[in-house]
């Protein structure tokens, strides 16, 4: 089956020989033309990218992802570019809904969102993705802005794309990205509400606690930041004040950004580990609760973090429920984390609790009905 548009990929890379391969690989049969940009290789990148018949070019390096891939995206003669990063792949299943899709294409689409997988749990379930705008129509003239943790500027018809790409990362993490906000800073470049979250990000992963807090709170007070960011900004002070062991902070930061939104459950979740760590099982369990039932307000195109609306608050609830003596719902809550992660080796540590205490008492155990019921815990207290 044919293809209905012509695709370039476009990328900007720098020493990603132990990645680009698989990336390539995973692009060929559907990609008409491959752009590579290199910003200062040192490794075999330009030999692998030639294997491909890639169109190489050279970028001086200034400090600036914006600068290099809006050079990439000149350089594309399809109707249509694809971009990744070279420590990105796609595998079988999706490889055939993109050729699918790009055999009906309707050329009305002005740009494609995919899904981004981030992170997968121990049974290789995703527990970690976003969305991106991944293929953008040529003539468009779509813009990249930002010298880091850039985005690319779209508008026009959207189409919402069912298959997702892969990140490998395999390179060890480094200070460059935080390098290049201290620059900004030195050169006194005037930050956007998105810069300041993201140097605030780059400031607390590299373990400058307190200036993360204070760029948050610039972001926050911009006000003008899309309220999923707000959120995630809330989420990584508390993140900051636990690392920091000024946990009798995180309730004030927690209902303060209640007052902008609904919650989000890595929010209640800490609110949880804030009153179980103080032994307030009854307020810790209130909060793990309504993470699960933040499950139904999760249709958002933001950084999603799956785990806390599943097996992490159920099993949480499961401790905060064997402290107050509600066994048999300590019961309930594990078998609930158990249908979202089978395989962990603490619910099947649990379940052998609870098999010796349950005959310890002469009693037998809770008899569950499947499917479960979030909302069925109310039977076991």
């Amino acid at each position: 089956m044919g293809k209905k548009i012509t695709l370039s990929l476009c990328m900007i890379v720098k020493d990603e020989e132990k990645t680009l391969e698989r990336c390539l690989n995973s692009v060929k049969s559907f990609i008409d033309e491959i752009i590579i940009v290199d910003t200062g290789s040192k490794d075999s990148t330009k030999d692998i990218a030639k294997k491909f018949n890639a169109k190489i070019y050279d970028f001086k390096w200034v400090n600036d992802f914006s600068k290099a891939r809006n050079f990439s995206f000149s350089k594309a003669t399809s109707d249509y570019i694809l971009w990744l990063d070279g420590d990105d792949f796609i595998d079988q299943k999706n490889i055939k809904i993109i050729e699918n899709l790009l055999s009906s294409f309707n050329k009305s689409y002005d740009y494609v969102s995919a899904e981004y997988i981030l992170g997968r749990n121990s049974n290789g379930e995703i527990n970690y993705s976003l969305r991106r705008n991944r293929i953008v129509k040529r003539s468009m003239n779509f813009k990249w802005i930002g010298h880091v943790h850039e985005y690319l500027e779209v508008y026009g018809k959207r189409l919402v794309g069912e298959f997702a790409i892969e990140h490998g990362k395999v390179k060890e993490y480094t200070d460059r990205n935080l390098q290049i906000f201290r620059d900004m800073e030195k050169k006194k470049v005037i930050f956007t509400p998105r810069d300041l979250l993201y140097y605030a990000n780059e400031l607390k992963d590299n373990g400058y606690y307190k200036e993360a807090v204070k760029n948050y709170r610039k972001f926050l007070e911009t006000k003008q930041g899309w309220i999923e960011d707000v959120k995630t900004a809330y989420s990584k002070i508390v993140d900051c004040y636990k690392l920091m062991d000024m946990k009798d902070k995180i309730p004030r930061i927690i209902f303060e950004c209640f007052q902008v939104d609904i919650p989000r459950a890595d929010i209640c979740c800490s609110l949880g580990e804030y009153y179980l760590e103080k032994s307030k099982f009854k307020q810790a369990a209130f909060w793990y609760r309504t993470a699960l039932d933040c499950r139904h307000e999760k249709e958002n195109p933001a950084i999603d973090f799956k785990d806390y609306y599943t097996w992490i608050p159920s099993l949480q609830l499961c401790v905060c429920y064997f402290q107050m003596g509600k066994l048999n719902c300590s019961y309930f809550f594990n078998e609930l984390a158990a249908t979202f992660v089978p395989d962990l080796d603490k619910i099947e540590y649990n379940r052998k609790y609870f098999k010796g205490e349950f005959k310890r008492r002469q009693v037998f155990p809770p008899k569950i009905e499947y499917p479960i019921k979030i909302s069925d815990y109310i039977k076991y207290l």
